[in-house]
Parts: C-alpha cells; sequence; structure tokens
C-alpha cells in the first residue's frame, strides 16, 4: 500500500535585533523539518501561507518551493530550511500548505499546522540556555 506523506514541524523565534516595535515591526525566522514519513519518494513543488497578525491583518503567500529549493525526499529523508516574516503586531499565526508531488505522479497537499508568532514570550530567550 501507497503512502503519501510529509510531516512537518516548526519552531518559530522572534529576532529582537531585527525589529524595531516602536515602528511596529516585528521580524520572526521560522525553521521547518519536513519529513517524509511515507513510502514513496515525492518532491515539494510549492507552498501557500496564511499570515495573520493581531489586529487581523491578514495574507496569503504562494510560490514555488522553500527558500529557492523544491527538495525531493525519499522516505525517511528530511529536507529542514529556515524562512523569515514580519508582522505589525507582536503576535501572530502563521499555516499552510506544501503542495507535492510523488515520483508516481500522484499529487497530494501536506498540511503545515498552525503555529504562533509571538514576541511577548520568554519561550525563545530561554531555549538557547538548554
Amino acid at each position: 500500500m501507497k503512502r503519501y506523506k510529509f510531516k512537518v514541524d516548526v519552531e518559530p523565534e522572534y529576532i529582537a535585533e531585527r525589529s524595531d516595535p516602536s515602528a511596529e515591526l516585528y521580524m520572526f525566522s521560522y525553521t521547518i523539518t519536513i519529513t517524509n514519513v511515507g513510502n514513496v519518494t515525492a518532491q515539494l513543488i510549492s507552498r501557500t501561507w496564511n499570515i495573520n497578525d493581531a489586529n487581523g491583518l491578514h495574507e496569503k503567500v504562494r510560490g514555488l518551493g522553500v527558500v529557492g529549493h523544491q527538495p525531493l525526499l525519499k522516505p525517511g529523508e528530511s529536507f529542514q530550511y529556515t524562512s523569515g516574516t514580519r508582522l505589525r503586531t507582536a503576535t501572530g499565526t502563521m499555516h499552510g500548505s506544501y503542495f507535492c508531488v510523488a515520483e508516481d505522479g500522484e499529487k497530494f497537499d501536506v498540511d503545515i499546522p498552525m503555529f504562533v508568532l509571538d514576541a511577548l514570550s520568554d519561550d525563545h530567550n530561554s531555549k538557547h540556555w538548554h
């Protein structure tokens, strides 16, 4: 039985040194690890992001690949990349999906679960100490 399945792990981080709260500019990075947990080799073709800030501003971003790559992942293989976004508020959320094509031509979408961008949380300061 063929399984077409990618797992997505996200680690967001607030970048204080590239942010300017007085100008309503908050920069965030997010590191994403995509793992092929299915049993068919498949390629990530494109992405769709939904970015929401605390004021209800909604932005949809579409594009080919991720950071200039369209990684081809065999079963068990992972691809990791870091990208970023900026918000006009100290908190927001992102979620989206990847469009993938398996080597046998099967097309499938991979859900990117919602994650929180939060400049006010202490989490991003403490995790570097572990």
